[in-house]
């Protein structure tokens, strides 16, 4: 995969909206009082800006996003992130064996 300037910002863009979406449930869900307002229009920034950036990355013809390759951006990005994950839990999951241990 070649990951180019476009490719890096979409990730950045949908991963952005995507925590803004799930920070605003969670806002509004656990939030009192203007904690639930809030959250709603934090999830609503992020779904905003999700659509958005999908139209333009899927479905539109403006010459630099029409050249991303949007699902594969986001499919490698995915796995990545899951690649991460793991390797970062069985480096923290190793260092508080040996912490512990001594």
């Amino acid at each position: 995969m070649e990951l180019d300037i476009w490719s890096f910002l979409t990730i950045i863009i949908f991963v952005f909206a995507l925590v803004m979406m799930v920070a605003g449930i969670f806002s509004a869900y656990f939030g009192a009082g203007k904690n639930r307002a809030y959250g709603g229009i934090i999830f609503a920034v992020g779904l905003i800006v999700c659509v958005v950036w999908a139209y333009l990355v899927g479905y539109s013809d403006i010459a630099p996003f029409c050249d991303v390759p949007a699902w594969d951006v986001m499919y490698n990005a995915f796995i990545y992130l899951i690649a991460v994950l793991i390797g970062a839990l069985i480096a923290i999951g190793i260092f508080l064996v040996v912490v512990l241990k001594s």
